[in-house]
């Protein structure tokens, strides 16, 4: 699955999706992540064929479907609202996509019988949908997907209305149904967890156009600029100056006055503005796990809060009232009281000096 160059404009002068390229390849689970407005369901609804491309070509194996309406483009989908059809059997709405295909009475049977045995629901074949709980509406969804076996599943938010437990559990069943199929997935939430949890490769938008595309490890642990940094998890940013760079180390003047070493990712220049990123579980303040060459600085606790499997500190840090540590709940692991001065540490190669926007 292919998009060339595909733009999207609904007044023809503002493109809710700029210039997009990207390539799915076969049997690939693709999250497309961001915030409301950021162009990743316009992409999706340009697949499905339920929006139109202004401009650029989108291809399935290779053909171009632009004009091929979307009950042709053999694609399954997924909603959020589970769209069934409440007079109808769990069966029927199963066999409804297999009708417009017009597949024998046996052969729909067993494709019916297949689907539901795989979300599970087996036993529910002659329910409606308004016996069902929300969890079970959901999975007969996506076996309803899933029964004309459809290379392609498109999900948009198809777990938005589960509640956190059964979300959860969801997210993991979806991504081993699709690993056992070998089917591709084109997957839109705006929940990080859930695309760092099931994808493969997630496509971060903002503003119609992607930030960065990459595996879930390295989009959290490699952010490419700040709005990824800030929008994939939990993260720590001082602004400054870069007054050295060489290679793969720069100086950073925080605009508190202290300096610290970074990774130069999104700097190109001494002299440029930039916002430096730390996660805060790469923050140490017990010097016995800080390697050589850990940079250090002197932080005040604001806040000490019990997690269970972790602490998370709220700090004052060169200026910053809002710098989070996280450190796992250890037998060595020190309670910090509000007020206490203590000296924290990094490496530098966790500290990302990246754009200043």
């Amino acid at each position: 699955m292919q998009f060339e160059r595909v733009q999207k404009s609904y007044d023809g002068q503002t493109l809710v999706v700029k210039d997009l390229n990207l390539t799915v390849p076969k049997g690939e689970f693709l999250t497309m992540l961001g915030p409301s407005g950021s162009g990743k369901t316009t992409t999706l609804m340009m697949l499905a064929g339920f929006e139109t491309a202004t401009h650029g070509q989108i291809r399935l194996n290779g053909r171009n479907i632009n004009d091929v309406p979307p009950h042709k483009r053999g694609i399954g989908m997924v909603f959020q609202n589970y769209a069934l059809f409440p007079h109808m059997s769990v069966a029927e709405n199963l066999a409804f996509p297999l009708d417009v295909r017009s597949l024998g009475k046996a052969e729909k049977e067993q494709k019916v019988k297949r689907a539901l045995d795989m979300v599970q629901m087996g036993q529910f074949a002659n329910r409606r949908p308004g016996q069902l709980s929300g969890g079970q509406q959901q999975r007969i969804a996506l076996a309803r997907a899933l029964v004309f076996e459809p290379e392609l599943v498109l999900m948009d938010e198809p777990l938005g209305a589960l509640d956190k437990q059964l979300r959860e559990h969801m997210q993991f069943e979806i991504k081993h149904i699709a690993d056992s199929l070998g089917i591709t997935v084109v997957y839109v939430t705006h929940d990080q967890t859930e695309a760092l949890t099931m994808s493969d490769r997630v496509a971060v938008f903002n503003d119609g156009v992607i930030q960065q595309l990459a595996p879930p490890d390295e989009l959290y642990e490699a952010p490419m600029n700040s709005f990824v940094a800030r929008f994939i998890g939990e993260n720590n940013t001082m602004t400054g100056v870069v007054t050295a760079l060489d290679g793969s180390r720069c100086v950073v003047r925080l605009d508190s006055g202290d300096e610290i070493d970074a990774k130069p990712v999104n700097v190109a220049k001494v002299g440029e503005r930039t916002k430096v990123s730390i996660r805060p579980e790469r923050v140490e303040t017990n010097k016995a796990r800080l390697r050589p060459g850990a940079h250090t600085l002197t932080a005040r606790v604001e806040e000490f809060i019990y997690m269970g499997d972790m602490f998370r500190t709220r700090l004052s840090v060169a200026g910053n009232s809002n710098f989070i540590m996280k450190t796992r709940n250890a037998p060595d692991q020190v309670r910090l009281e509000p007020g206490a001065e203590i000296e924290i540490g990094w490496l530098p190669e966790d500290c990302r000096a990246l754009d200043a926007a």
